[in-house]
């Protein structure tokens, strides 16, 4: 019973820390916070879903179409909702931010337009594939996610540990001016930032579709909130915070459903917001101000 749930906490905290991964790489070069990432994540989820279930097309595919069209996504929502409000004269810190809520409403209507407001089935072929070891029962599907969650934040951390792109989007994060000085094709990298983290959520929303079997316009404003909160609870703009701070989620909500009861489930997001913000404000993985001027 505890193992089984270790798994699935694990298994649900891999996919909250892609979807925080989202957060952290924009707020990390652009210090905003992207409020239509989740809806973003729910059309990678529905879009996957027409390929999967609808056309019966095989599951890399779907995750081949769900990485284009979010992509494409990131890079609208960059090109003219976030880059005419950069550095322009008069413009509040918070346009950006307000800009994105807009996007995130109209994502969220045209979703419901379109799909309506109930559950949608998503069908593997393989979601009722399951094998024992000894006491525990593990699904193929649970393996799946885990192996592409732990693939895709091993190469989102090498990328930008060793690689000459990696390090550029490190110094604009870092600081956008002096990157620019330093040669560093800044509007090059915030727009591979938005890209990169919108694709990222449309990988989350294939994940989400396989391991609940169900969507609906609704997942976007869910999963969003807590992809906030495990952005604020690892560190603003950390990415081994979001990873540690997914995962520690994942498992929280787990073992308080197994364990507790469902009903707080949500709650226990914001509850550790809270501990962790009276122990530790910065976050988990959060540099004090003293420390980031080092």
């Amino acid at each position: 019973m505890f193992l089984e749930q270790l798994i699935n906490g694990i298994t649900l905290g891999s996919i909250y820390a892609i979807v925080a991964l989202g957060y952290t790489l924009v707020f990390g070069v652009l210090d905003i916070i992207n409020m239509a990432h989740g809806e973003i994540f729910m059309i990678g989820a529905f879009v996957s879903m027409l390929i999967v279930s609808k056309a019966g097309a095989p599951l890399p595919v779907a995750f081949l179409g769900a990485i284009v069209v979010t992509s494409a996504m990131g890079l609208l929502l960059e090109r003219f909702a976030l880059r005419p409000l950069r550095g322009r004269p008069g413009a509040s810190h918070l346009a950006s931010l307000i800009s994105t809520i807009g996007v995130s409403i109209l994502l969220e209507n045209v979703a419901h337009k379109i799909f309506g407001s109930g559950n949608h089935l998503f069908e593997t072929s393989f979601a009722e594939i399951s094998f024992t070891i000894g006491p525990v029962t593990v699904y193929l599907v649970q393996v799946v996610i885990l192996l592409i969650s732990l693939l895709l934040m091993a190469g989102l951390a090498i990328w930008l540990s060793r690689t000459r792109s990696g390090k550029a989007l490190r110094a604009a994060a870092e600081n956008l001016e002096t990157a620019g000085l330093l040669g560093v094709d800044t509007n090059r990298m915030i727009t591979a930032t938005v890209v990169i983290a919108s694709a990222m959520g449309g990988v989350a929303g294939v994940l989400v579709g396989m391991a609940f079997n169900y969507i609906n316009n609704q997942i976007g404003l869910s999963m969003g909130l807590k992809g906030l909160a495990i952005i604020i609870f690892g560190g603003m703009g950390s990415v081994y915070g979001a990873m540690a701070g997914g995962l520690i989620l994942g498992l929280s909500e787990t073992f308080v459903v197994a364990y507790g009861s469902s009903g707080y489930r949500d709650a226990i997001a914001f509850v550790a917001i809270i501990v962790i913000l009276l122990i530790k404000p910065q976050g988990l993985f959060g540099q004090t101000p003293a420390d980031a001027r080092r």
